[in-house]
């Protein structure tokens, strides 16, 4: 039985949900850890928030919707 194709399968391992979930955290975090002002810490996880939502929200369907590809994988012919 073979994996389904998604986006996914083809990024790198730095390229993937969990890598950019934990990037983002680790940047927000280290921001508030090192400087203890939430409003640089804010300047922070604005665009860091708005990177992760595109990536792991957004791209994915964009790629879906441009037909690079499939929304769900045939069954395979037997």
């Amino acid at each position: 039985m073979s994996k389904p194709d998604n986006i996914w399968t083809h990024k790198p391992w730095w390229c993937q949900p969990w890598s950019i979930l934990l990037t983002g955290m680790a940047l927000i975090g280290g921001s508030w850890g090192l400087l203890r002002m939430v409003w640089l810490t804010v300047i922070v996880a604005i665009p860091v928030l708005t990177w992760m939502g595109f990536f792991i929200l957004v791209y994915p369907r964009l790629i879906i919707q441009s037909g690079l590809l499939p929304e769900t994988v045939p069954p395979e012919s037997e």
